[in-house]
């Protein structure tokens, strides 16, 4: 057959439909060989330097571990927020940057080929990894046992703050994917109940998914851990693809649940993100892994690999995995399904 696209083939994951061939996912959206399935579209609306080792547009400062590379997390030892009762006194609201969203636009298309990756363009705010990031841990969980009513009245105002700059931004960039992100579970099960994510979060989610559902775009939806309990939640609102949907979840199982409905990227997690016996790890013994990960979960289609190795600062050998990593689901996707290119 003809050459497919990155982009069309993953078009497909959006609808519900068995690719070509097995995409591979980049969360970074770097290109191998060329070909990248998915780049992210970035407009800053307000001061964020989190990644910068300062702080996000909430004043939550952000620091570097060690433990993982290239890693930007909030700075645990301060909490901004003590009590939920005094977020009216205590949160800033950010006053918006002076941005041309024409401009802003363009400038991302000198690295976004739109006739061979798909766009993916969101607001960029987790609710819960906010409300923990300023709270921490334990006093955002009890926070949401508490006094949920303040939870939901911050986390609202908070998203009415910064809807309206993206709703606008949707117009110009017509993304091909609303891009939405929130890690609100662990590897072995939530950090809440289904009941608090109905009655607290699935309302903020609805709205910051409003521009994708009224235009018929679906969301891209990044949530680690064990999601499944969220799942049809996470329909609800718009996701139509979800990332990295790792291996706690019974990924076959879900597929045949939600057939035509969702689709599932990610998924190999062997050796917690790194090849078993790292850095001494064996090469075809790592790549028969990956094709394992997608014998497995290409057979109901609606699936794309994914995977990042995560080293310590200084390790050197991590790239190398990566780069295996990324050679073999690139070739070996393109088998399963018996996809050729004439």
């Amino acid at each position: 057959m003809a050459k497919v696209t990155p982009k069309e083939n993953f078009l497909k994951l959006g609808r519900g439909e068995f690719p070509y061939y097995v995409p591979f996912y980049s969360i970074l959206g770097d290109p191998y060989l060329g070909e990248c399935a998915v780049k992210g579209c970035r407009i800053g609306f307000f001061k964020d330097t989190a990644r910068q080792g300062g702080t996000d547009m909430w004043g939550v400062p952000y620091a570097k571990p060690s433990s993982v590379v290239d890693a930007m997390m909030p700075d645990t030892r301060i909490n901004i927020l003590e009590d939920i009762g005094d977020w009216t006194k205590v949160i800033k609201f950010p006053e918006p940057l002076d941005v041309d969203i024409n401009a802003a636009y363009e400038d991302n298309l000198k690295r976004i080929d739109r006739t061979q990756s798909c766009l993916s363009f969101g607001p960029g705010f987790g609710p819960f990894q906010e409300l923990v990031a300023l709270m921490g841990f334990e006093g955002g969980l009890c926070a949401l046992m508490e006094d949920p009513d303040e939870v939901s009245a911050m986390l609202n105002a908070m998203v009415d703050h910064i809807m309206p700059y993206y709703k606008k931004a949707f117009e110009v960039v017509q993304p091909d994917f609303w891009q939405m992100t929130d890690d609100t579970c662990a590897k072995l099960a939530p950090f809440f109940s289904p009941a608090i994510y109905e009655e607290v979060f699935l309302p903020i989610y609805m709205k910051l998914a409003e521009p994708a559902r009224e235009n018929g775009v679906p969301v891209l939806f990044h949530n680690c851990g064990n999601t499944t309990p969220f799942l049809e939640f996470m329909y609800q609102f718009g996701v139509r693809v979800t990332e990295p949907f790792q291996e706690s979840n019974d990924i076959v199982a879900c597929q045949e649940q939600f057939k035509g409905r969702m689709s599932f990227v990610g998924h190999w997690g062997w050796g917690q993100h790194i090849p078993k016996g790292y850095p001494d790890f064996d090469e075809e013994e790592f790549r028969q892994d990956i094709r394992n990960t997608i014998d497995e979960c290409s057979v109901h289609g609606g699936y794309a690999f994914a995977g990042f190795p995560i080293g310590a600062v200084g390790d050197t050998a991590v790239k190398r995995a990566y780069n295996i990593m990324r050679d073999e689901a690139h070739w070996y996707g393109r088998k399963v399904y018996g996809y050729t290119e004439d």
